[in-house]
C-alpha cells in the first residue's frame, strides 16, 4: 500500500521560506511521477508542480507561485520536496503531495491523474 506523509509546514512571516517534505512508502520502484497541490481556504485545490522519476519537471503557469517554488525528489530517500521562497500571505494553504500509479512516468498537473494522496501540511503566512 502506497502511503504519503507530508511535513515541514508551519507559520511563517511574509518573505520567508519553507521546504515541505513528503515521505513516500509502498512503491516497489522509483518509476512513478509525483506532484504537489495546494488548497487555500475557500478555494479549490490547485496544482503547483510535478516531477517524474528522472527529474523532469513542470510547474503551474499560475502567476501567484511562478518563480518562487522548486520541486525535487530524492529517490534514494523516497522523499519528495517543495521549496517555497518569498512566501506571501496568499500562499496560505494546505499543501498536499500526490503520487501517480506505478509505471505512470508522465508529468501531470491534473488532480484526477493522481492515485495516492497525503493528508497535507498546513502553511500559514502572515503579513
Amino acid at each position: 500500500e502506497v502511503q504519503l506523509a507530508e511535513s515541514g509546514g508551519g507559520s511563517v512571516q511574509a518573505g520567508g521560506s519553507l521546504r515541505l517534505s513528503c515521505a513516500v512508502s509502498g512503491y516497489t520502484s522509483s518509476g512513478y511521477s509525483m506532484g504537489w497541490f495546494r488548497q487555500a481556504p475557500g478555494k479549490e485545490r490547485e496544482a503547483v508542480a510535478s516531477i517524474n522519476s528522472i527529474g523532469n519537471i513542470i510547474y503551474t503557469d499560475s502567476v501567484s507561485v511562478k518563480g518562487r517554488v522548486t520541486i525535487s525528489r530524492d529517490n534514494a530517500k523516497n522523499t519528495l520536496y517543495l521549496q517555497i521562497n518569498s512566501l506571501k500571505p496568499e500562499d496560505t494553504a494546505m499543501y498536499y503531495c500526490a503520487g501517480r500509479s506505478e509505471g505512470r512516468l508522465g508529468l501531470s498537473l491534473t488532480q484526477s491523474e493522481y492515485l495516492y494522496w497525503g493528508q497535507g501540511t498546513q502553511v500559514t503566512v502572515s503579513s
